[in-house]
């Protein structure tokens, strides 16, 4: 580990805190009693402690600063401020260290994301909420500066490490998921979060961690848990998680070759459909006209068609692209004609207004709702260049039919999320966890995909100093 700072010069400033914290506690005892102040102080001692191990913790802990935040647990209020310091932190330190080694690669995909960043910047010049946009904007630079810097160190040079982390992340997510629901607990707060943090994130990669070279009992225990995912996928009703769910694993099978393991699902599949209109043909007709009802037509007339439910949303995101067609309305937020000065001071600068913001329905109509025909551009780009990583993978993934490359997991969920952002408002919304997970998994794939000329390649991956020790199953 190269650290950002010397070992003795971290240690002398700790020391040198010590008599100031003293005079702080006689002078101004007050601070130390008010809740508000100890949570800062709190959060400002973990961010320093995670900065000395930037490279090991500091990756998991934006990404559960930014998960606390979103879910309705206890304690979650208080994330809503502390998720953005540990994003400032983990971007500015990120930086300093790529600064000073001075050997990471910067590529066309960081490029077109700085471009992005600045067409959100100019947006929000023009925005009839130039401090709402302006916020926004900033976020996304936090997010990409993060992304481009923070959590690719987490992985150059420890990808075993990561990559096992990141299984044993999922599947303690998924039972921490499962575990609140079956106590009755609705953790992520509404279905469709539910859905898509199942769909987009823990579905795919449980899947991949089924086709690994791992004990009986891990592989049996990550089967178990792909189950329950599936499950609480299908029962958040959510449509656009189921879509992104089976969209990823399916690729993931065919691309791999795994047949057998698709049909096998499958099959499974109509088994318990069959066996439930064979013992129970009354319940599970009104099971399928309740299903219809809340999945496919989302509570609407079947005569309005699938989308009804998305029809208002949809023509709204028109209207307002009509009326601002080439700067948009401003990054992150949506004009209805209200003053948005008031509401500044009302939420404060870590939330989000309704008053100014609304959902489209789709993240990609959103997008150009906010900056425009013109400010969409280096987003278009900026998603075409990650499909192209994508393509690459997958045809890596046909050609070899080996599961170890690091760069599937990474590729089945960007598939998932892009699915799942089709129907959902989230891909560009950076105070929302998948949003954040998602942009530093493509920043890393844009290192690991493969080129589109490969050879058959052995279990470890050897392209680059960068992709060095891979083996899908022991750690460094």
């Amino acid at each position: 580990m190269t650290e950002p700072i010397p070992k003795g010069v971290l240690i002398g400033a700790g020391l040198l805190c010590l008599p100031i914290m003293a005079g702080m506690a006689y002078t101004r005892p007050g601070y130390f009693t008010n809740p508000t102040y100890l949570a800062g102080l709190v959060l400002c001692e973990v961010i320093l402690a995670s900065i000395w191990f930037y490279r090991q913790v500091f990756f998991p802990l934006v990404v559960v600063a930014f998960l606390l935040a979103g879910m309705t647990l206890p304690l979650a209020g208080m994330w809503m401020a502390g998720r953005w310091f540990f994003l400032s932190a983990g971007a500015l330190v990120g930086c300093f260290i790529m600064l000073k080694e001075w050997r990471h690669h910067f590529g066309l995909f960081h490029v077109l994301a700085a471009f992005a960043v600045l067409a959100a910047l100019v947006s929000a010049a023009v925005s009839r909420y130039p401090g709402f946009a302006l916020l926004k904007a900033v976020s996304l630079l936090l997010l990409f500066l993060y992304a481009a810097t923070g959590a690719r160190l987490a992985v150059a040079g420890r990808e075993n490490r990561f990559f096992t982390g990141l299984l044993a992340g999922c599947e303690l997510f998924a039972a921490a998921i499962a575990g609140f629901h079956f106590l009755g607990l609705e953790a992520m707060g509404n279905p469709n979060s539910l859905g898509a943090v199942m769909g987009v994130v823990a579905a795919p990669i449980l899947l991949w961690g089924t086709l690994l070279e791992e004990s009986v009992s891990v592989h049996q225990r990550r089967q178990v848990l792909f189950v329950v995912t599936m499950y609480l996928t299908f029962h958040s009703h959510s449509r656009s998680g189921i879509a992104a769910a089976f969209g990823a694993c399916g690729v993931l099978c065919v691309a791999l070759r795994r047949y057998k393991l698709l049909s096998q699902g499958i099959l499974i599949l109509l088994i318990i459909i069959t066996s439930s209109a064979i013992f129970d043909a009354e319940g599970f007709s009104r099971t399928v006209d309740a299903l219809s009802d809340s999945v496919v037509y989302k509570g609407h007339d079947p005569n309005l068609g699938v989308f009804a439910s998305r029809q208002s949303p949809w023509q709204g995101a028109f209207d307002s692209i009509q009326k601002h067609l080439w700067l948009g309305s401003g990054f992150g937020t949506t004009d209805n004609g209200q003053d948005a000065s008031q509401f500044l001071d009302q939420y404060g600068h870590f939330a989000t207004s309704e008053k100014v913001t609304s959902e489209n329905g789709s993240s990609y109509l959103t997008i150009v709702t906010w900056v425009g025909l013109l400010g969409v551009l280096p987003f278009f780009f900026l998603l075409l260049v990650l499909g192209r990583n994508i393509v690459r993978t997958v045809m890596w993934m046909w050609k070899t039919g080996d599961p170890s490359h690091p760069a599937i997991p990474l590729a089945m969920v960007m598939i998932a999320g892009l699915i799942n952002a089709g129907l959902e408002d989230w891909l560009f919304a950076v105070g929302y966890y998948l949003c954040v997970f998602f942009w530093s998994l493509a920043f890393i794939l844009a290192d690991f995909a493969p080129s589109t000329a490969v050879p058959r390649l052995s279990l470890r991956w050897h392209s680059s100093p960068a992709q060095q020790s891979w083996s899908g199953v022991a750690p460094n």
